[in-house]
């Protein structure tokens, strides 16, 4: 593979929430566009690496960074979902020109390695109903459908639940 995974540095945090901000732009994720509030919580890395792991997806060839995520561990203000014994991952966003490398994939087995290594039991995650391709990428590693734990942030915007228990030492 051509891609190595490594945690952030702080000063990538403000291109990588750039790159975040985009991915979620560019595939028509944010409701109200760059006017969306949620848009500064994408951009700002600094304030995530305070309470989470932000794992970037580097080309080895120069380090470039090709996509980011946010490794929630229980307890964090960043742990929407995960209850007692679950790690979480947040705000998964892979470059467009990036796309089609495994970065995305190279990402979520970090995320479940780290949090089989902290002793989770399983990884709870949530997702917008039309990032098709995520959930495709999620069931292929293991995710199932949670739906009795889809939930609102927003009125009438529900997220969809996925787990995926934890094999210790696999």
């Amino acid at each position: 593979m051509d891609i190595s995974i490594r945690t952030a540095r702080p000063e990538e945090y403000a291109s990588l929430g750039e790159l975040t901000a985009r991915a979620y732009l560019g595939d028509g994720l944010l409701t109200f566009g760059e006017a969306d509030a949620y848009l500064q919580e994408l951009r700002d890395v600094a304030r995530r690496a305070r309470h989470a792991e932000i794992l970037v997806a580097a080309d080895r060839s120069d380090g470039t960074p090709l996509g980011c995520v946010s490794h929630v561990l229980p307890g964090s203000p960043y742990a929407d979902l995960a209850g007692d014994g679950e790690a979480e991952f947040r705000m998964l966003a892979v470059a467009r020109e990036a796309r089609g490398r495994g970065a995305g994939e190279a990402l979520v087995r970090a995320c479940l390695d780290r949090s089989r290594q902290a002793g989770a039991a399983r990884v709870a995650i949530c997702s917008q109903q039309q990032m098709l391709a995520a959930h495709r990428l999620y069931r292929r590693l293991g995710f199932e459908r949670a739906p009795e734990r889809d939930w609102d942030p927003l009125p009438g915007f529900t997220l969809w639940a996925f787990t995926c228990e934890l094999t210790p030492g696999a």
